[in-house]
């Protein structure tokens, strides 16, 4: 009981929420609009377009608003659908839901990526069977998919000091050959969200409109591909 008890304390302890400036510069955004659903947020193109989804699974004790402002141009530029799950407890490691948990937010949609940042991005792995294209975020599997045929990009910060290059690149052997590996040249840890600086992460080096643009250019692609 004191285990459980403790777990959940610790789990409601130093939740990062989204920065105000870059949450209501989103907010603002008329090409886009911001939905609080039972599945998460979601963030759909403001013409209603869409026929490509992601699910995207927050990193640990992150709370999903912190995404809005780096994944607001997904449905902005490239039409995607974005569904930002709320993990119980803040932590995807506790969320036993399966992908169609959040994807029914968008039942129309019949092509979903599932992607993740950090700690999220080891849930997506899990749920990736499930999905048509796998997107990490400053993240790895730690289970298997290298037979898998499934779509992978993966997202990495040179100055990342918690997901960092060498931990990617030791978890490399667990996703499929064909898996694009794409490194962005002084991003941290944070620099894939906008929630303000995380402890043990390292120092960013270039501006987050930098990288938010890369990263809506990276997944972007991967869904065009998908067409």
């Amino acid at each position: 009981m004191l285990l459980v008890v403790g777990t959940i304390v610790w789990s409601q302890v130093g939740v990062m929420g989204a920065e105000p400036g870059p949450l209501a510069e989103a907010e603002k955004n008329s090409a886009v609009t911001i939905e609080q659903t039972p599945e998460g947020v979601v963030i759909s193109p403001a013409d209603g377009d869409s026929e490509v989804g992601l699910v995207f699974v927050p990193g640990a004790k992150v709370q999903p608003e912190g995404y809005i402002s780096t994944l607001q141009g997904l449905a902005a530029d490239d039409g995607i659908t974005v569904v930002i799950t709320r993990p119980w407890l803040n932590l995807a490691f506790f969320d036993p839901r399966g992908l169609d948990a959040f994807t029914s937010a968008a039942p129309e949609i019949g092509t979903w990526i599932v992607g993740g940042h950090s700690l999220g991005g080891v849930r997506a792995c899990q749920l990736a069977p499930d999905a048509d294209a796998l997107a990490l975020f400053a993240s790895y599997c730690a289970n298997d998919l290298s037979a898998s045929a499934l779509p992978v990009l993966s997202l990495s910060g040179s100055e990342d000091g918690l997901s960092t290059p060498q931990k990617i690149a030791d978890a490399r052997h667990l996703l499929p050959e064909s898996a694009e590996l794409i490194e962005i040249d002084g991003a941290s840890h944070a620099s894939f969200g906008a929630y303000g600086p995380q402890a043990g992460d390292g120092t960013p080096t270039i501006p987050d409109d930098d990288v938010r643009a890369q990263i809506t250019e990276s997944v972007g692609a991967l869904a065009a591909g998908l067409d």
